[in-house]
Formats: C-alpha cells, sequence, structure tokens
C-alpha cells in the first residue's frame, strides 16, 4: 500500500510514493500507476517464482526491461530453528540446525557442534578418525552443493542438458552419503564429540566408486559452458561486485574469491585439520557471475583432492574410535546401518538390556536429559559451499543452549541483490540470484 515516504531523512526529499508488502490492494497501485502517466512497472517475483531457490520475493521496478528499483523480501520459510533449538538438548539441536540450509545439511552440523565442543573444552580430544570423516563428508557435500549451484543456475539460462547431469552426480554423492548416516538430506549424523557411526562395511569401496565416477564426468562441466557464446553472453558482466562492494556487503564465498581475493577459511582460519591437506584456494578475476561459476566448477577438483586424501587416511586408522572417550557426552553410544536404516547397534542393546543396569540408567538419562554444558559463549565460523557460516552458541551452564544464533551467508548475499540488478536488465536478475546460490532454509532459519 501507498504511504507517506517514512525512510527519507530530514535533509532528502520525500519520495512521491512508497509500497509496503503489507495491506492495501493490488487493484489500487494497478490504478493509481495508470493515472500518474509515468512508464514505471512494478513486478513482483515471487514468493513462488520458480527462479527464486526457495520461497524469496523480490519487489521489482521497472522502466521497460531495465531495473530501476529491487527489494527483497524474506521470511516466507522461517521455521524457528534457532528458538526451537532452546527447548532441545545440546545433541537433540542437531537435527534442527540440520535443516537450515538443506543443500548442505552437513555443514550446519559441523560448525554448531565445533561450537559446543569449545564450550565443553574438547575440542582437542576428538578422535583423529571422526575428524577426518566429518571433512570427508563435508567436502563430499561441498561438491554436491555446487553442482545444484551450476545445474540450477544454468537452467534458468536454458541449459536443461547441466542441470541433468548436476543431479546425476549429485545422487551419486547422496547414495553414499545415505549408506554412511541413513539419510540422504538432514542427517543428523555430525554429533558433539565426533560423529554418529563409523564408514558401513564396504565404505571405502563405495567411496572409491564415487570418486572414480567423479573424476569421469566433472570435465562435461566445462565442455558445455566454458566456452559456450551463450553462456558467456548471459554471464559474463552481469552481477558485477568489485571487491570493496563485496567486503561493504558481507559477501564471502565464491562470489568474494571471484573479486580476486583468495578468502578461504579452511586456510585462513583452519579447522579438522584442513592445514593437513594438500588443495588450493580458487580465485578468479571477474567480480561477475561467470567467476563465480567458474569457482565452484573449480573447487569441485581441490574438493575431490581433498575426499581423496580422506580415503587414504581412513584406510590407514580402519578400528579407531569415531567419538570422544568420555562417555558422558557421547550420545547415542553406539550407532550401527542395517537394512532397516540408522539405529542403535544390537550389541548396545543388548547390553544396555540385559547386561548392565548401570549402562541402561546411564543412556537413559543421556537420551533424555542430556548433558551439561559450562557457562559460557562461544563463536565458530567455517567455510561453506556458500562462504562463512558461523555459529554462536550460549549456555547457562544446563543441558539445553540458552542461545544459538547462525551467521548464514545467504543472508548476508541477499542483501547485495539491489547492488547487482540495479540498472540491468530483468532477464539478469535470475542469474544474479543464482550467483550468490542463497537457500532460504538458511537464510531465514
Amino acid at each position: 500500500m501507498s504511504q507517506q515516504d517514512v525512510y527519507s531523512q530530514p535533509e532528502e526529499k520525500p519520495a512521491d510514493h512508497v509500497y509496503f508488502p503489507q495491506g492495501g490492494d493490488w487493484e489500487d497501485i494497478v490504478s493509481e500507476h495508470a493515472g500518474s502517466g509515468d512508464e514505471t512497472i512494478v513486478i513482483n517475483m515471487g514468493p513462488s517464482h520458480p527462479s527464486t531457490h526457495g520461497v524469496l520475493r523480490l519487489m521489482l521496478e521497472m522502466e521497460g526491461e531495465t531495473v530501476t528499483s529491487i527489494r527483497p523480501g524474506i521470511g516466507f520459510l522461517h521455521t524457528g530453528i534457532e528458538k526451537n533449538i532452546e527447548f532441545k538438548t545440546w545433541t537433540q539441536a542437531v537435527t534442527y540446525v540440520t535443516r537450515m540450509d538443506y543443500v548442505a545439511p552437513l555443514f550446519n552440523e559441523a560448525v554448531y557442534c565445533m561450537a559446543v565442543e569449545k564450550l565443553l573444552g574438547i575440542t582437542d580430544q576428538i578422535p583423529e578418525r571422526a575428524r577426518i570423516i566429518r571433512v570427508l563428508v563435508m567436502e563430499l557435500n561441498r561438491i554436491a552443493s555446487h553442482l545444484v549451484a551450476m545445474g540450477t543456475g544454468a537452467l534458468e539460462i536454458g541449459s536443461t542438458t547441466v542441470m541433468s547431469i548436476a543431479f546425476r552426480e549429485r545422487e551419486m554423492i547422496l547414495d553414499f552419503l545415505e549408506a554412511l548416516t541413513g539419510l540422504r538430506m538432514n542427517h543428523a549424523f555430525i554429533r558433539p564429540g565426533g560423529v554418529a557411526n563409523d564408514l558401513p562395511e564396504g565404505g571405502l569401496d563405495h567411496l572409491r566408486d564415487v570418486i572414480k565416477w567423479l573424476h569421469k564426468h566433472l570435465p562435461e562441466y566445462a565442455g558445455f559452458c566454458n566456452e559456450n557464446p551463450i553462456f558467456l553472453a548471459r554471464m559474463k558482466d552481469i552481477a558485477v561486485v568489485d571487491l570493496s562492494g563485496a567486503m561493504m556487503l558481507g559477501m564471502t564465498g565464491p562470489r568474494l574469491r571471484g573479486t580476486g581475493y583468495d578468502w578461504d577459511l579452511r586456510k585462513t582460519q583452519p579447522y579438522c585439520d584442513y592445514e593437513t591437506y594438500d588443495f588450493d584456494v580458487v580465485s578468479w578475476e571477474g567480480d561477475d557471475a561467470y567467476a563465480a561459476f567458474r569457482i565452484r566448477q573449480a573447487e569441485c577438483w581441490e574438493s575431490l583432492k581433498i575426499v581423496e586424501q580422506c580415503l587414504e587416511r581412513l584406510e590407514k586408522t580402519q578400528g579407531q574410535p569415531v567419538m570422544v572417550a568420555d562417555k558422558k557426552i557421547a550420545w547415542p553410544a553406539q550407532l550401527s546401518l542395517g537394512p532397516d536404516g540408522q539405529g542403535n547397534s544390537n550389541e548396545h542393546i543388548k547390553h544396555i538390556m540385559t547386561g548392565s543396569m548401570e549402562a541402561l540408567i546411564h543412556h537413559f538419562k543421556l537420551v533424555t536429559e542430556g548433558f551439561d554444558v559450562p557457562v559460557g559463549q562461544a563463536y565458530m565460523a567455517i567455510e561453506s559451499p556458500k562462504g562463512e557460516l558461523g555459529c554462536h552458541v550460549v549456555s547457562d551452564g544446563g543441558p539445553k543452549p540458552y542461545r544459538v544464533h547462525v551467521r548464514d551467508p545467504g543472508f548476508h548475499h541477499i542483501q547485495s541483490i539491489p547492488y547487482m540488478c540495479e540498472g540491468g536488465m530483468m532477464s539478469d536478475v535470475v542469474v544474479a540470484l543464482a550467483s550468490i546460490d542463497p537457500v532460504l532454509g538458511g537464510v531465514d532459519r
């Protein structure tokens, strides 16, 4: 609805009209513009537009095909994850955070658990094999996330083939993650203290098959896109953000590295032993959507290098623990994967049900009440496929978080849409949006 300009500063001339998303009637807006005599068109893109990477609303004002003003509207996918966590134990909260950026759920789990481990003071006690598995699943998830970004971004400019093959490779990765965690997405696999379970029988052979498949098929993306004249015309010099603009807007990840600045938290602020892995940080001089695409494409290869190193380390550490030794934190105690999916192992059930009354009591209290975390607060940041993913946790000394707040990179990147799009063409809005690869589950939380 139209109201007086409540946003104008005292020294500014108020705008003739200000439109708010709530209230009013679309017919009134249309008739008002029809009588104004100008050529401005007001368009809603979303909240259910197929190119919005989630439930995002973009309010566009246009002169012909040129975007003169664009305002993002978020909140349509708000699930109250951060608030709900306050009513769950520290371990149960993993099932909530994994549902934020649901395209890269394992990164949500990792950053939350590492923040909790900071508060517990057990960061250095996490078993080596658990750290290797965390790196493995994160890097496989990074490839899967980049494939979604490249595939959907290409589809939005008309390339259905790239979309098809991107999801083909992603399926191979999700099959492996399902075999490991019992679920294709929203795994709740990484837990405070380690991971829920070790690789299943035949897991290393399955991983070798995935690596072999990716080596065979990843080159196809360069062949389809890198020198394609239509692809270049739609991507180069579109959605331009230079280094100063990216820093000003809090942009991280591929869009920041697309300005030539090689900032990657795996190198600059290492965690999970990333400093011991051999890989390169990919940057690109371009400042545009094409630079972000090329970075994601190259990062798939770098992640694959890390996955291969994880395979070698997993071969050397077979049989080692995957959860911290402190049984007052290690929950669930023993998991295994059978034909019916994820659950407690038969050996563990036999132990707590028939072998030890003390073990049964401990298991019951750990599951129902959780463990206490010392009073304090901690912040942890990792390099997700989209950029810096941060988690701030606060404890009042009890078994449930007092506060958990997540810095999702997509939330910060959404604010760059006006910077990238105003003055450009309407057809370039979806290209700009794809270049930042937001997932609205993470944006809204």
